[in-house]
C-alpha cells in the first residue's frame, strides 16, 4: 500500500468562541484546525483533525512543506520506520512545532484500523471498553462559578472535576476550598494552575490542597523546571503532574521519570506527536509503575483518538474532556459516547471512526494546501 496523496485544510472555526475571559492570556480563540487527508491506493483513506489554535494557514503551511512531502510515496503500514525517520528528517532543518507531526500518525492508524476492520482501540490491544470521564474547567470569573460547574459535572455522573483556575494563588485557594465544599468530601478534584505559581506559592497552595483532599496537582510550576518540580514532590503528598508540553514526547519524558520530577505524566494524540508515541510512552511509564495520564486534545475529532489509546492503557485512569462540551464539538456527526454512568466509550467502526461532518469543514476551510 502506498500513500498517494495528502490534502491539508486549513480552517476557520465557524461555531461557538469562548469569551476573553475563559483564557487566562491572549484573549478568545476560534481554536482554528486542520484536516488532513491521507489517500492510499488501496482506496482506504486516513483522516484527521490537526491543531492550530489562533493560526490556522501558518499551521497548514507547515504541514504541507515540512509533512506532507516527507509521507507521500511511502507505505503507511510502516508507522515506526516512519516515526524514526522523521526524527532525522525534522532535525535537518524542519523543526517544526510540536503540534505538527500527531494528525499525519494518527492518519496512518486509522488507515490501518480500516485495513485491518478493528477500530483503534482493539488494533492496539484493547485493556476496556469503556473510560471514566472527568471534565475540566476554563477559566472563570469567581470561585463559586466553579463550584457551581463542579457540583454540575458530579451531578451528571462523571468522576471527576479539574480547575483551571486564573493562577492568583489567593483567588485559586478560595476556588479550590468552594468546589470541595460543595461536592463532599469524596468526590475527585484536581488542581492545574497551567505553570502560574513560584515554587514557593505552588508548596503554600500544596499543603492546602491535601487538607482539602484533592487528587492531584498539575502543572504548578512550568513542565522545564525540573529542579523545582523535583523540590515540590519532595515536600508534598499530593501526586504533582506534569511534562504535558515537554518537546521529545517519550524521550524527556523517561527523563523526568528517572529523575523523579513528577508523579504522573502526560501525553496526548495531538502535542506529542499522534498516536505511536502516546503508546510508547504509556509503556515506558507502566514498566516504572507510573500513572500516563492523557490530556486534553480539545477538539472533539482528535478526543476521539485519545479515548481509543486510553481504553487500550492500563496506566491511565480518566478520559479528560474541557467543559462544557460545546465549545469544542466539531467536526464530527456524532457526539462523544457518554453515558448515564459517566463513562465515555470508543466507537466500534474499524480506525478511528469519526464520522466526519463534512460540510462543516467545507465552510470552515479557508485554504487547502
Amino acid at each position: 500500500m502506498i500513500i498517494k496523496s495528502i490534502t491539508v485544510r486549513a480552517c476557520r472555526n465557524t461555531r461557538e468562541a469562548m469569551s476573553d475571559g475563559e483564557m487566562r492570556a491572549g484573549g478568545k480563540s476560534n481554536f482554528d484546525f486542520l484536516v488532513i487527508s491521507m489517500r492510499t491506493d488501496a482506496g482506504i483513506d486516513g483522516h484527521s483533525f490537526g491543531f492550530a489554535g489562533r493560526g490556522a494557514e501558518m499551521a497548514g503551511q507547515i504541514a504541507a512543506s515540512a509533512l506532507k512531502p516527507f509521507f507521500e510515496g511511502k507505505d503507511p503500514m510502516f508507522r515506526e520506520k516512519l516515526w524514526q525517520e522523521f526524527r532525522t528528517y525534522d532535525r535537518w532543518w524542519n523543526h517544526v512545532p510540536i503540534y505538527s507531526y500527531g494528525p499525519f500518525d494518527i492518519c496512518l492508524w486509522d488507515i490501518a484500523g480500516q485495513a485491518a476492520q478493528l477500530p483503534l482501540y482493539k488494533l492496539l490491544g484493547a485493556y476496556r471498553d469503556k473510560v471514566p470521564v472527568y471534565a475540566s474547567s476554563f477559566v472563570l470569573a469567581s470561585p463559586e462559578d466553579y463550584a457551581k460547574q463542579a457540583l454540575e459535572v458530579k451531578s451528571r455522573g462523571w468522576h471527576a472535576y479539574k480547575l483551571h483556575p486564573p493562577g492568583k494563588a489567593d483567588f485559586d485557594l478560595a476556588a479550590y476550598r468552594a468546589c470541595r465544599e460543595a461536592v463532599g468530601p469524596d468526590f475527585k478534584l484536581m488542581a492545574d494552575p497551567v505553570a502560574a505559581y513560584s515554587y514557593e506559592s505552588a508548596l503554600r497552595v500544596g499543603r492546602e490542597l491535601e487538607r482539602l483532599n484533592f487528587y492531584w496537582l498539575e502543572e504548578p510550576l512550568p513542565d522545564v523546571n525540573f529542579h523545582g518540580l523535583r523540590k515540590l514532590k519532595a515536600k508534598l503528598d499530593i501526586p504533582i503532574c506534569g511534562t504535558e508540553v515537554l518537546a521529545g514526547s517519550h524521550y524527556s519524558t523517561a527523563e523526568c521519570i528517572s529523575g523523579g520530577v513528577v508523579d504522573i505524566v502526560r501525553t496526548d494524540v495531538s502535542w506529542k506527536g499522534g498516536i505511536t508515541p502516546v503508546m510508547k510512552t504509556a509503556h515506558l511509564a507502566e514498566s516504572f509503575g507510573v500513572l500516563c495520564e492523557l490530556h486534553t486534545t480539545i477538539y472533539h475529532p482528535l478526543e476521539i483518538v485519545n479515548l481509543h489509546c486510553c481504553a487500550a492503557i492500563s496506566n491511565c485512569e480518566f478520559f479528560e474532556v474541557l467543559y462544557p462540551l460545546s465549545y469544542m464539538e466539531m467536526g464530527m456527526k456524532r457526539a462523544i459516547d457518554i453515558d448515564a454512568d459517566g463513562y465515555a466509550h470508543p466507537p466500534e467502526e474499524p480506525g478511528i471512526g469519526v464520522e466526519w461532518d463534512w460540510d462543516f469543514i467545507d465552510n470552515c476551510t479557508i485554504k487547502e494546501l
